[in-house]
């Protein structure tokens, strides 16, 4: 589990990022997450990562999470789990070799966290 200090650092981090912070979930996303509820949204992230982030070699690296069509690929442009280079870039996970369920499970944090502010911060501004 990825301690309080190390997500605002990386949030903080991640918000002075033009394209990063240019990610926010939609209405209809939220409306997703509230059908599913958080605990399906999490499977998913841990789908996603699994299929499409832990392989070793990945064919279509830096394009392989849509821009759109759920709320984890959101969260994952957002917080730069997209893909390998990223995760060497932002997280400092080398590319090139398997995820361990400790990298993993990571990731999954950081992308629920991300949603878990989103709503948040959405309740906020009604």
């Amino acid at each position: 589990m990825i301690d309080v200090n190390q997500m605002d650092n990386l949030f903080g981090r991640l918000s002075r990022s033009k394209f990063r912070s240019g990610f926010s979930l939609k209405e209809k996303d939220l409306n997703y997450i509230a059908a599913k509820g958080l605990d399906t949204i999490r499977s998913h992230a841990y789908d996603f990562v699994g299929k499409r982030l832990a392989p070793a070699v990945i064919a279509n690296d830096g394009k392989q999470t849509p821009m759109r069509g759920h709320p984890v690929f959101i969260a994952q442009h957002a917080t730069a789990t997209c893909c390998r280079g990223c995760l060497q870039k932002w997280h400092r996970i080398p590319a090139g070799v398997q995820l361990t369920q400790a990298q993993q499970d990571y990731i999954v944090d950081v992308i629920l966290a991300w949603i878990v502010k989103q709503i948040s911060d959405k309740r906020m501004d009604r």
